[in-house]
């Protein structure tokens, strides 16, 4: 058979292993293998009568193009944030766009529904199965593709950790080694000056990675996304901190989804197909009105993409092979529909359907002190191993 495989939505070390474990397992078994580049974006933009579409979102995939790939980060495929089922029109391919009647426009004035062409190119290419690997948006519609008939079988991966209905995703343990490290390293400078450091980290609606973070580094105080904040509350508790710490300094975790109480998350520009705007800014802000109630200087340090940059750790590299291997034995099995896992510690698949049925988010209760803006982890009896 011929199996595709994209990656969708950011990037994460794990992917290219991922890719590889795939091609080396499909190639044993007497199948093809094509990346489709981009994402879904790839997808969408493939014409099927111009024959330059191929070379320019399309990659054959053998064991030679895949040999070295699992010894870096990134997706050798690319990404995008792509949406086939809410186009704008204007980001339509030109060749798309004019066959759009108003008649056509489904989702609005300005969008469209695509998922028809990308199944009509999934057959013109003769793709018998699809694996992508993604996130809760990227899943969303391979899910949608189910709904339709067409065989998939997803992965799940997003340094966030977000994706519903598994314990664990690809990237991130080493979003969170990236982030212990570089908390550790930033103790140098924050220390040296006496100065109060606040290190944004990425988490949209989930503070995980915060949490996690700043669990094993030792931080001070620990923001995230679930637990609205007073910044007059924060300043007095980290002017505590400053006091008692023989060096004079404090350092802050804040997930960039997080907000102040009585105000909203901080974002910016147009939405996204999934319908999210850019995060703008909460670390700044945090670090802006730490100044002014303390008096103090800050250090306000973004992560970003530092954390989801470079190699995978070991964790990520075995759970990226682990599922891809995993995602082979279900599509050999003659299986579709369902999303790889980690559940309770132990490697499962689950129904697609169930990514899209509920959210993933810290337990509060159970995990963060909501008064003093810190982990709160007592007992791990039962718990999974980042403790989710």
């Amino acid at each position: 058979m011929k199996i595709g495989i994209l990656t969708g939505g950011g990037d994460v070390p794990g992917l290219n292993p991922a890719i590889k474990a795939v091609v080396y397992r499909a190639i044993d078994e007497g199948h093809e293998v094509v990346g489709i580049r981009r994402g879904w974006g790839g997808l969408l933009a493939f014409n099927r009568d111009d024959p330059e579409s191929f070379n320019a979102n399309l990659m054959p995939l053998d064991k030679q193009a895949v040999r070295t790939i699992d010894r870096t980060g990134g997706t050798v495929l690319h990404t995008s944030r792509t949406n086939p089922a809410n186009v704008k029109l204007q980001d339509a391919p030109e060749f798309l766009r004019k066959g759009v009647t108003d008649d056509g426009a489904k989702q609005g004035a300005n969008t469209q529904d695509f998922t028809g062409h990308i199944l009509k190119n999934l057959e013109y290419l003769g793709i018998n199965t699809l694996i992508p690997i993604g996130g809760d948006d990227t899943l969303r519609f391979g899910e949608r593709l189910h709904s339709e008939g067409f065989p998939v079988v997803a992965i799940p991966k997003t340094m966030d950790n977000d994706v519903y209905g598994t314990d664990y995703c690809i990237g991130f343990s080493t979003a969170i080694t990236r982030s212990v490290q570089f908390i550790h390293q930033l103790r140098t400078s924050t220390g040296s000056h006496e100065r109060i450091a606040v290190v944004e980290l990425f988490g949209r609606n989930c503070g995980e990675t915060s949490l996690i973070s700043s669990y094993l580094a030792s931080v001070d105080r620990t923001i995230i996304s679930e637990v609205p904040f007073d910044p007059e509350r924060l300043a007095t508790l980290v002017m505590e901190d400053k006091a008692a710490n023989p060096s004079h300094y404090v350092m802050v975790t804040i997930s960039e989804g997080s907000q102040m109480v009585g105000g909203k998350v901080m974002e910016k520009g147009e939405a996204d197909a999934y319908g999210h705007q850019k995060l703008d800014g909460i670390g700044q802000e945090t670090g802006a009105a730490l100044k002014q109630l303390t008096g103090q200087h800050i250090i306000n340090q973004q992560l970003g993409y530092l954390m989801r940059s470079g190699a995978p750790d070991s964790l990520d590299l075995m759970v990226a092979v682990n599922f891809a291997n995993m995602a082979m034995d279900l599509i050999e099995d003659g299986t579709s529909g369902r999303m790889v896992a980690l559940r309770d510690g132990s490697y499962t698949h689950i129904p697609m359907s169930m990514v899209i049925s509920g959210t993933k988010r810290v337990d509060v209760d159970e995990l963060y002190d909501v008064h003093a803006y810190r982990a709160k982890v007592r007992h791990v009896l039962g718990k999974p191993m980042f403790l989710y």
